[in-house]
């Protein structure tokens, strides 16, 4: 693990120990918890990329009939 040096306001440090006492576990942990978090949710708003995209419907027309399928799809649209 890498280490960092982070500076807080104390009104902040004093509530990350207090969260820490309660949680029985370091200050430090809260933080990667907190940061671990805030990444998870910036990356679930993310629009998914053209190649994720294509990577992620590459094959979907050979599910069954074609035709089928096709209007399936265009269906939804209505």
């Amino acid at each position: 693990m890498l280490r960092t040096i982070v500076s807080f306001d104390p009104i902040d440090k004093a509530w990350l120990d207090d969260q820490a006492k309660q949680a029985r576990v370091p200050m430090t942990e809260i933080v990667r918890q907190a940061v671990h978090y805030y990444r998870q949710t910036l990356e679930a708003k993310k629009k998914p990329s053209m190649r994720q995209l294509l990577k992620k419907t590459a094959g979907l027309w050979q599910q069954g009939n074609g035709l089928d399928y096709q209007k399936k799809l265009r269906s939804e649209w209505d």
